[in-house]
């Protein structure tokens, strides 16, 4: 039986693809004030602005790709049972081929009811754009987003799946973000732990550091998880 290789993802999983994260200088989220265009009250306030910006984000994600750190995630599914908690909205783990992928924080090319969170519709590579008068089955929409200031459905899955790993690898992450950043704290006793970053934050005792972007340091993770 294959062990269970649990694997959360960041922002800096999708780095190397083009995708800018909202922390770094010159990010996608720095001409706006990030509570005006990601949360729940500045959607209240100004709902054209958000499906504007969601817009944009969906244009600018259909002309990139996966990197080799998405692909390697694949390649490890061939000696691993692979599952994988993004914090990432993007669908690049998808296009790259991976099986078991839940998404913490939503998924940017689908959008759900405004009246009705279980009425979630994925949008056709053309027709990408939403405004606040877009209907779909009688139903006015918004991103399929989790906005600041909302709970995070997925949390307790991902609790779940964290509690049942046998390996267990965070990538590309400040560890900041909660809940995400709390998954830590679900691990079985004696579980191996890695966190790959090229520029990781403190990390407890007995947790193995691959100072690395996501590309190179999954390679260097499937060697020394294949040669164990």
């Amino acid at each position: 039986m294959k062990k269970k290789l649990v694997i959360s993802t960041g922002a800096g999983m999708s780095a190397e693809s083009g995708i800018s994260t909202f922390r770094d200088a010159g990010g996608l989220w720095e001409n706006y004030p990030v509570m005006d265009v990601a949360s729940a009250s500045g959607f209240r306030r100004n709902p054209a602005l958000v499906h504007e910006f969601y817009n944009a984000r969906r244009h600018q994600l259909m002309t990139v790709g996966p990197n080799d750190g998405h692909r390697t995630l694949v390649e490890l599914e061939k000696d691993f049972d692979v599952y994988i908690i993004t914090q990432n909205v993007d669908n690049l783990h998808e296009r790259a081929g991976s099986t078991h992928i839940l998404h913490l924080h939503g998924e940017l090319t689908k959008v759900r009811a405004v009246d009705d969170e279980t009425l979630i519709w994925e949008l056709p590579p053309d027709h990408l754009d939403t405004d606040p008068s877009t209907t779909i089955d009688g139903h006015h929409v918004r991103p399929h987003i989790v906005f600041f200031e909302e709970a995070v459905p997925n949390i307790e899955p991902a609790i779940e799946l964290v509690a049942q790993a046998d390996i267990f690898v965070v990538i590309g992450t400040s560890l900041a973000v909660y809940p995400a950043a709390g998954l830590l704290n679900f691990v079985k006793p004696g579980t191996p732990i890695y966190y790959i970053d090229p520029n990781p934050a403190p990390v407890p005792a007995g947790v193995t550091l691959i100072k690395a972007g996501a590309s190179q340091g999954l390679k260097d993770l499937q060697h020394i998880l294949t040669h164990r």
